[in-house]
């Protein structure tokens, strides 16, 4: 472990920050989203996963008429914690059109104050059912933070923001069999979906209440399957 104390006191003091969120929810609940339930919301991701891999993507989706159906509500059945990878955008991922997913994006998915307070507001504010953490293969943000650790790298301008947060999933990955990449990024997956479970009320309440799934999936670059880890 060669992270330099720098480093190591920047992750100190973004643990700090993170633990002084407020632990009430901010906006008042009236969104009744499509009616799916969290294992319908997921079934429909899978299934669209499995028309995208098939090139199977409906193009209706995205056409005038239903920008019109959208136009001054939106009703998305998914929160989606993604990648900024231009590879991955989870819309052509699931086969999905617009208005259907709530995509927030930030390189290497991670958690950030501002990452939760938007899937506070599609769970608290949209009625959303799902949230699902999606990372994927070969991910550079994780192979940042594999460098930082096994390297000391030193990262310039705001990027060690993006990859602290990644640091404590390659430690774990270091101890696990197999390959570190692929490792650490299912790890990283896991642990957003952790943190999520017991970040804020607005999202451990309906948790708690049934109301609410939480999963996280990698996406395969090569094949464009996603294979589902929590």
């Amino acid at each position: 472990m060669t992270i330099s104390r720098r480093r190591a006191l920047g992750l100190a003091a973004s643990a700090s920050l993170f633990a002084l969120l407020p632990k009430t929810p901010v906006f008042a609940s009236s969104g009744e989203g499509l009616g799916l339930t969290a294992d319908e919301a997921l079934a429909r991701l899978k299934k669209g996963n499995a028309d995208f891999v098939a090139g199977r993507t409906p193009a209706a989706m995205t056409d005038a008429r239903r920008r019109g159906q959208i136009a001054q509500k939106q009703t998305p059945f998914c929160a989606v914690l993604a990648c900024a990878d231009s590879r991955v955008p989870p819309e052509l991922v699931f086969a999905q059109g617009l208005g259907d997913l709530f995509v927030i994006r930030v390189a290497g998915n991670t958690l950030d104050p501002e990452s939760l307070g938007s899937i506070e507001y599609g769970v608290d504010h949209l009625g959303i059912p799902l949230v699902l953490v999606l990372g994927h293969e070969r991910c550079g943000a994780v192979t940042a933070a594999i460098d930082v650790v096994e390297k000391g790298t030193e990262l310039p301008g705001s990027l060690n923001a993006i990859v602290d947060p990644i640091v404590p999933a390659v430690l774990k990955a270091k101890r696990q069999p197999g390959n570190l990449i692929d490792n650490a990024v299912r790890q990283n997956v896991l642990d957003v979906v952790t943190r999520l479970g017991t970040s804020e009320a607005a999202i451990t309440e309906p948790l708690a209440a049934g109301k609410l799934k939480l999963a996280g999936a990698v996406y395969d670059l090569d094949t464009g399957k996603v294979a589902f880890v929590a």
